[in-house]
């Protein structure tokens, strides 16, 4: 019989009593207010980059300024809360994904999770020198074995070193899914970690270091916990559970969305991005289908792969308006089990929560 409490998380230089990050949730969901509420619970709280300086008054014309501004006082807003372990999510499709890991490491974040492209790009991408002599974890998020291996080989031969972990994110997942539509419904976590598992394995055998695998993508109570600290992994990451907290940084307009959705309502979408992505349909969505909403001029051009005369929406204000609760012109990213949710809860009880069952799944032996 396993345990009933689950092993903390450890990963090169952070470590957290329970074995739970906080998926970061761009444009203003996972700010400073959730991620030091799960920090001080104990798990790590996750502050996303994504679109984060939206709010600055000079975000039109100096986007990337506003970013950085942001970025720097949501970490330091945090520190000052929580002594706890504090990350950014940052994805690599943003034009200055470069400099915001730049101001994560100079605010020492004690860990960056790298997502929406793989962390492979030079010169831009990961600024070279910030790599060594950090305190500051870096783990790429993937949603296959193989792309972990790819980004091992890359950066043991051009880094001289390898990630402090992965985060496998499975098509179950929230927001942006690293799959095509026909993988969506073939693919499944578990397969995904035991396969990356095995990767890692061999390098970890290679290189004598240890490199944390965790489990992404439909983890939604303790049972699912319990299984994948079962299957090997060091740890789970856990997004849409958190948007339904009192502590999350978005709209209660936006929460309740997921309170009130059925499972009828997630829907597979196209994103800008030129991934898909899972959300709650809305009528901004359905008139999106009806070729409404295309953008006539785009002022931040924050995404790399977006091509605003090829964009059904533009990606960066819908989101901002779903954050303010403002639904009828956005949309709600959510992850597949986001139907579940019925009622608003604090990050303290939702992590209480979540290790009784993950003690109940333990005795049975689940």
């Amino acid at each position: 019989m396993s345990q009933q409490v689950p092993p903390g998380l450890q990963l090169t230089h952070t470590a957290s009593p329970i074995p739970i990050i906080q998926g970061g949730m761009g444009v203003g969901i996972s700010l400073s207010g959730l991620a030091s509420a799960v920090a001080e619970a104990g798990g790590v709280g996750m502050i996303s980059a994504a679109g984060i300086g939206m709010m600055e008054p000079d975000f039109r014309t100096s986007f990337r300024a506003a970013n950085e501004r942001a970025l720097r006082r949501e970490i330091r807003t945090a520190r000052r809360i929580t002594e706890g372990a504090i990350g950014v999510n940052i994805m690599m499709a943003l034009r200055d994904a470069d400099n915001l890991i730049r101001v994560a490491v100079e605010e020492e974040a004690n860990l960056v999770a790298l997502g929406a492209g793989l962390p492979m790009r030079r010169p831009a991408g990961i600024p070279l020198e910030l790599l060594s002599n950090t305190q500051t974890d870096f783990v790429p998020i993937v949603s296959s074995a193989r792309a972990a291996k790819l980004i091992l080989r890359h950066w043991l031969r051009h880094h001289n070193r390898v990630p402090d972990g992965f985060i496998v994110e499975g098509p179950l997942a929230g927001g942006h899914l690293g799959f095509r539509r026909e993988e969506i419904d073939c693919k499944t976590l578990e397969d995904l970690v035991r396969q990356t598992i095995d990767v890692v394995g061999e390098a970890e055998q290679r290189t004598g270091e240890r490199i944390a695998v965790i489990g992404a993508g439909g983890v939604y109570n303790g049972a699912d916990i319990h299984r994948m600290l079962d299957l090997g992994a060091a740890g789970v990451q856990m997004a849409t559970r958190f948007v339904a907290t009192d502590e999350c940084d978005a709209d209660d307009r936006f929460k309740q969305a997921y309170v009130a959705c059925q499972e009828k309502d997630l829907v597979i979408i196209d994103s800008p991005l030129g991934l898909p992505g899972r959300a709650i349909r809305s009528r901004f969505l359905d008139e999106v289908s009806q070729g409404r909403h295309r953008p006539s001029a785009c002022p931040w051009h924050c995404l790399q792969t977006c091509e605003m005369t090829r964009s059904p929406y533009c990606i960066a204000k819908a989101l901002t308006h779903a954050k303010r609760g403002e639904l009828e012109q956005g949309f709600a990213f959510a992850g597949a089990n986001a139907h579940r949710i019925d009622r608003i809860v604090s990050v303290r009880r939702l992590l209480d929560t979540l290790l009784m069952e993950y003690a109940q799944a333990a005795k049975r032996g689940e």
